[in-house]
């Protein structure tokens, strides 16, 4: 099983030369290069250029690089997404999906700009309308012309758009979490949580961190480095959790459980949905384990 790690996906400026020098030492799974909300109108153009030679130059170990384009129907959304594909990232992170079109029209992009086939496509879910669509927009990862594969949250255009409060514990929110979970499980897509925005309240940020594992998310997007350890524990599997998950999988091998669909283990009884998860469990830890030593 493949698998990459996501745990912690740092946001940073496109416009800000020193955050992007700094983004290669951090320990982030994922790196953001933004050209949309955190760059203002008059620094679009220069920061487009930045994060493209940013990327096209590497540096970043084996963190994932995905760049943040400004929409369609901005100033800047065409050309954002031309030099976004000719830089080649990772992936590309489209703002304000509202529906499977979306994702589809930028996909054409990218091929049509001669995008590398391994730049996947991300989408951040902060509209009503994509929270509504969230089956649809997920259900296009079954095309592989599409390139999706990434749904992230953006609570804070939600809260903006539907006027509903962001306060501790998210009750407004979580409705809306769990629908787009259920959406991209459905159909094979990862998902990320949203951001949490009072950086000095890190006790906060960890029981956000603990909310989101437990409602299955696969990480969380972050605004802030000193936020980074903490999401990677957090969402990191337990030393405890891999050596059960490793106990199960062996157990199942042993040739007495051979065809079995359930085995008793250690006083419970365990299910091959157990196995399944077992073995994620340890495709996440062998990919986190294989990027640190990238980024030694």
């Amino acid at each position: 099983m493949l698998a990459r790690p996501r745990r912690s996906v740092l946001y940073m400026p496109g416009s800000n030369a020193k955050a992007l020098a700094k983004a290669a030492t951090l320990s982030a799974d994922a790196l953001i290069l933004d050209l949309e909300d955190s760059v203002a109108p008059d620094q679009k153009v220069a920061a487009r250029g930045q994060v493209a030679e940013a990327v096209r130059k590497g540096g970043f170990g084996g963190r994932e690089i995905v760049i943040r384009v400004n929409g369609p129907h901005t100033p800047w959304g065409d050309e954002d997404l031309a030099a976004a594909s000719a830089a080649g990232p990772d992936a590309i992170l489209l703002p304000k999906v509202d529906g499977p079109g979306a994702i589809m029209a930028a996909a054409r992009a990218l091929r049509e700009a001669g995008a590398p086939e391994r730049t996947r496509i991300w989408a951040m879910m902060e509209t009503p309308n994509a929270v509504l669509n969230a089956g649809s927009i997920a259900s296009v990862a079954a095309d592989s012309a599409s390139r999706f594969t990434v749904m992230v949250m953006g609570l804070n255009d939600l809260a903006k758009e539907t006027r509903a409060r962001l306060t501790p514990g998210r009750p407004t929110m979580t409705a809306w979490l769990a629908s787009c979970v259920v959406a991209a499980r459905a159909h094979g897509v990862e998902i990320l949580d949203g951001v949490f925005n009072d950086i000095k309240d890190l006790d906060g940020f960890h029981l956000e961190c603990l909310q989101g594992r437990d409602m299955g998310l696969d990480g969380k997007t972050l605004i802030h480095p000193s936020q980074i350890d903490i999401c990677n524990e957090v969402f990191a599997p337990a030393p405890a959790e891999v050596e059960g998950a490793r106990a199960i999988i062996d157990a199942f091998a042993l040739p007495e459980n051979a065809g079995k669909g359930v085995i008793q283990l250690n006083g419970r009884m365990v299910e091959l949905l157990h196995a399944e998860m077992a073995r994620r469990t340890l495709a996440i830890a062998d990919a986190i384990a294989a990027l640190h030593m990238a980024a030694a």
